[in-house]
C-alpha cells in the first residue's frame, strides 16, 4: 500500500506560505492505519525499547498503538500546563512559532532504553525538545520514529545518537 497517497496536501495551514501534510486522511482509512502501525512496529521491534514517548497531539496517535504492539508502557510529552504532576520542560522554536513541553519527572527511569514517535519530522524542533527532556531524565533513545519526514526540512541533521526510521518522505 502506498501510504503517501493517502496524505492530503492543504496549503498555507496553519500560516501562510506552510504546505500542511494532513494525515487525517490516512487516519480514516481502516487499513491504511493499520498498515502504518504494523509497519512502525516492524521497525521496531528489534530495537527492544522499553517505553515509548509520544508528543503531543498527533504523536500520541502513532505512540500508544505502537507502545500496545510492542508490549511496553507510553509516556506522553505534552504542552506547557497540561500534565499534573512534577514535571521538567523545555522551551523550542517551531517553523512558525515556538512552544513548550513537558513530561514528569517520574516517567523516565534512569538508564531506560526510549523509542520516540511522532507523526511528522520537519525542523526537528519537537522531537529535539523531547530528546533533550529524555536525556535530563537519564533515558535513553534507542530511536525516533516517525510517519512523515519532509527531508528538504532538515529535521534529521538536527538529531544525533540514534536511527532515525521514517515511512514516508516529501
Amino acid at each position: 500500500m502506498d501510504l503517501a497517497k493517502k496524505i492530503r496536501d492543504v496549503p498555507d495551514f496553519p500560516v501562510e506560505g506552510i504546505l500542511f501534510k494532513d494525515i487525517t486522511t490516512l487516519l480514516q482509512d481502516g487499513q491504511a492505519f493499520r498498515e502504518a502501525v504494523d509497519r512502525l512496529y516492524v521497525q521496531t521491534q528489534p530495537l527492544d525499547a522499553e517505553v515509548v514517548v509520544g508528543m503531543e497531539s498527533r504523536g500520541f496517535i502513532f505512540a500508544a498503538p505502537l507502545a500496545y504492539r510492542l508490549g511496553v508502557g507510553f509516556v506522553p510529552v505534552r504542552k506547557l500546563g497540561k500534565l499534573p504532576g512534577d514535571t521538567l520542560s523545555v522551551e523550542y522554536d517551531l517553523e512558525y512559532g515556538s512552544n513548550t513541553l513537558e513530561i514528569h519527572r517520574d516517567a523516565i527511569i534512569p538508564g531506560q532504553r526510549v523509542l520516540v514517535v511522532d507523526d511528522l519530522l520537519a525542523t526537528g524542533g519537537t522531537v529535539s525538545a523531547t530528546v533533550d527532556l529524555i536525556r535530563q531524565l537519564g533515558g535513553n533513545v534507542v530511536a525516533a520514529v516517525f510517519l512523515i519526514e519532509l527531508a528538504a526540512l532538515g529535521g534529521r541533521e538536527r538529531l544525533d545518537g540514534f536511527p532515525i526510521i521514517s515511512l514516508i518522505a516529501f
